[in-house]
This record gives structure tokens, C-alpha cells and sequence, in this order.
């Protein structure tokens, strides 16, 4: 994909990696339609704010006629509470799953028909290494990763004979606020992130692995554990 001649809406652009990945794409020559709740929080020169909450169905269809010639979606909002699965509260468990996984769904729908109708592009679901592996600690954010990332699964194969391509970006810990807590030298600063995630994107990558830590892990999935 020539991130040039592409028109982006990047989820959840008003800090963190999303800010980075629209200012990539501005920096790469795109048109960028910065997604936030309150868009006027986005203060990115040269993108264009947008309003757009992902647990809100109304808020996510005004955002695709506005936005109408999209070529690339950036599903990047996110959360995480830190609740475990058994101990931690079911509404933080359900939050997680509207945001993480049912969010970034609704938007891949809303949006397919726009991608389609402009020519075909791309769907980048931002995931986690959480999508594999499941400590009892995060518990409901490593559940939402994993459902996302079947979701990129299934939807790769239901979106490519429209000439959509769907690719995921799988990353550990990063320098943002959602890891503020993990030690800096355990952290990946998000530029690098985002770099490695719109160079994926050019290149045509199902699978992005931004850090060690993640292709480590992905890696042992083919390992057996059984004797």
C-alpha cells in the first residue's frame, strides 16, 4: 500500500501510539482523519479531528459518512483496567470487550463499505503479545487481545475478496500511559512503533511484531509442551 495516496482514520489519535501512528502517516503523506471521543483534545498539525467513540454505534456512522474516502482504518483505541477474570469486576470485563474487541468490529463494518467503495485498502487491528499469552492478572484485557485478534482472523479472509487487506500489530509493553507502571527499560518507545506498523502496512504484512518480547512469544506457539 502507497501510504502517499492513502486516506487514513486513526482510532483513539489523541495520545499514545495513535498519536504517533497519525503523525507517521501525515509525516508518509496521507490524509488524516485523527479519531477521538473529544476530538478536541487532538492537537496533531495536520490532521483532521474527528469525532468518534467506538462504543457508540451513532458516533462510529456519522464518522464513516464523514470520513468517506478512506482507504485506510487504524483501529488503535484501547484499554485496560487490570481486572482478572474471577476477582476483578464484570463491568471492567465487560468495558474491555466493547472497547478492545467489539469496538474495533463495529468500526472494521462501518468502514468496509467506504475502503470498498474507494478502491480497495487496508484494516490495521492494533493488538498485544497479550493476544497469546494470558497471565490471570490481566485476565480480561489478555481475553478482549485474543477475541481481537480471532476477529482479524476471521475478518482477513471475509474482507479480502473485496479487496481489503487486514493486518495486525501485535505489541508488549510501550512508553504510554497504559504502561506507566512497567520499567522503562522493559518499554519500546511508540515511534518505533509506529514506524515498524506503517512500514508493515506498505510492505503488505498480515502480521506485524513490533518488539523481542512479541516475536519470542509468538514463536513458542508452535512449540508442545507434551512428551
Amino acid at each position: 500500500m502507497d501510504l502517499n495516496k492513502t486516506v487514513a482514520v486513526v482510532t483513539g489519535a489523541n495520545r499514545g501510539l495513535g498519536r504517533h501512528l497519525a503523525a507517521g502517516l501525515v509525516e508518509r503523506g496521507a490524509k488524516v482523519y485523527a479519531a477521538a471521543r473529544n476530538p478536541e483534545t487532538v492537537d496533531l498539525p495536520g490532521v483532521i479531528p474527528l469525532r468518534l467513540d467506538v462504543t457508540d454505534a451513532e458516533s462510529i456512522t456519522a464518522a464513516a459518512q464523514i470520513a468517506s474516502d478512506v482507504t485506510l482504518v487504524v483501529n488503535n483505541a484501547g484499554i485496560s483496567t487490570s481486572a482478572p477474570l474471577i476477582g476483578g469486576d464484570i463491568d471492567d470485563v465487560r468495558r474491555e470487550m466493547d472497547v478492545n474487541f467489539y469496538g474495533p468490529l463495529a468500526v472494521t463494518r462501518a468502514f468496509a463499505p467506504v475502503v470498498e467503495n474507494n478502491g480497495g485498502g487496508t484494516v490495521l487491528n492494533v493488538l498485544s503479545v497479550l493476544s497469546w499469552f494470558h497471565p490471570a492478572a490481566l485476565g480480561s484485557y489478555a481475553s478482549s487481545k485474543a477475541a481481537a485478534w480471532a476477529m482479524t482472523d476471521a475478518v482477513r479472509e471475509e474482507l479480502a475478496p473485496r479487496g481489503i487487506a487486514v493486518s495486525a500489530l501485535h505489541v508488549a509493553y510501550m512508553d504510554t500511559d497504559m504502561a506507566a507502571g512497567v520499567p522503562a527499560e522493559q518499554k519500546i518507545a511508540p515511534a518505533d512503533v509506529a514506524a515498524q506498523a506503517l512500514d508493515g502496512i506498505e510492505r503488505g504484512l498480515a502480521e506485524i511484531l513490533a518488539d523481542d518480547t512479541t516475536r519470542y512469544v509468538k514463536g513458542s506457539l508452535s512449540s508442545s509442551n507434551s512428551e
